[in-house]
C-alpha cells in the first residue's frame, strides 16, 4: 500500500471491548479475529463499532471484554451475499493498537475519495436539512472501499451540489443506529447500519473521467 493509499483512509477509536473476538478468516497464514468496541458519544450514548484485527496484534494486548484500548485503522467495506442479494459490509481494519489518550478525539475518521452516487439531499417534516452520500476510496491492489456518509445542515446543502466523479474529503465520525428490515416474507429483523457523520466536507483538485465514474458505480450498487 503506497503513502496516499494510506493516508486517504485514517481511522482513530478509542472505547470499551464489549464483544469477545471471534475468528474471521484467514489470509495467507494469517488470522484475523472481529470484535465490538463501545465509543462514547458527547451525549454518553455510544457507538458499537465493528473491527477487524490480526492475530499477530491480539497476542499480547489487552482485549478482553471490558478493556478499554484504542486503535489506528480504515474504514473498510465488502459485499456480503445475502438471501440472493448483495449487502454491504462495513469494519474498522485494525493496524494498531495503542492504549487510551484521553485528551484525543476518542472517534475521528478522514477519508479522501470520489462521489460514486448521486447525493441525496432531502429535509426531515422538522425542517433539518440532510444529505447521504457515498464515497469510493481507493485502497491497494485495485480496490476500493465504498463508506456510507451523512451530512446534515450547511453541510448537507453544500454536498448535495455534488456531482458523481467528484473528488472530496471528508471528516467526521463513524456511527452506528439501529433499524427495522422487511424481509420478504414479512418478517422484521433488527439490523444496525454504520456511516460516517460529516463534520467538515471539502472539494478536492481532480475527478474522475466519466468511464471510471461509471466503474465506480457499478462496482457500488452490486
Amino acid at each position: 500500500m503506497n503513502y496516499e493509499q494510506l493516508m486517504n483512509n485514517k481511522v482513530y477509536l478509542a472505547g470499551k471491548i464489549v464483544s469477545e473476538p471471534v475468528f474471521s478468516h484467514e489470509v495467507m497464514g494469517e488470522g484475523f479475529y472481529e470484535l465490538t468496541l463501545a465509543v462514547k458519544r458527547l451525549s454518553e450514548q455510544e457507538d458499537e463499532i465493528p473491527l477487524t484485527i490480526s492475530e499477530r496484534l491480539l497476542v499480547g494486548s489487552a482485549t478482553a471484554m471490558g478493556s478499554e484500548i484504542a486503535v489506528i485503522g480504515q474504514f473498510r467495506s465488502y459485499n456480503k451475499a445475502e438471501d440472493g442479494k448483495s449487502r454491504l459490509i462495513l469494519r474498522v481494519f485494525v493496524r494498531e493498537i495503542l492504549d487510551v489518550d484521553p485528551e484525543q478525539n476518542p472517534n475521528l475518521i478522514e477519508i479522501t475519495g470520489f462521489i460514486c452516487k448521486q447525493p441525496i439531499y432531502r429535509t426531515t417534516p422538522f425542517k433539518r436539512e440532510i444529505c447521504d452520500l457515498l464515497i469510493a476510496v481507493n485502497r491497494a491492489y485495485n480496490k476500493s472501499d465504498y463508506i456510507p456518509c451523512i451530512a446534515w445542515g450547511r453541510n448537507a446543502r453544500f454536498a448535495g451540489s455534488f456531482s458523481v466523479g467528484e473528488r472530496v474529503k471528508i471528516t467526521g465520525r463513524i456511527q452506528s443506529r439501529e433499524y427495522n428490515k422487511l424481509l420478504d416474507d414479512g418478517t422484521l429483523i433488527k439490523r444496525i447500519a454504520y456511516e460516517v457523520s460529516v463534520g467538515k466536507i471539502a472539494e478536492e483538485n481532480g475527478e474522475l473521467d466519466t468511464e471510471d465514474a461509471n466503474l465506480y458505480i457499478a462496482a457500488a450498487i452490486q
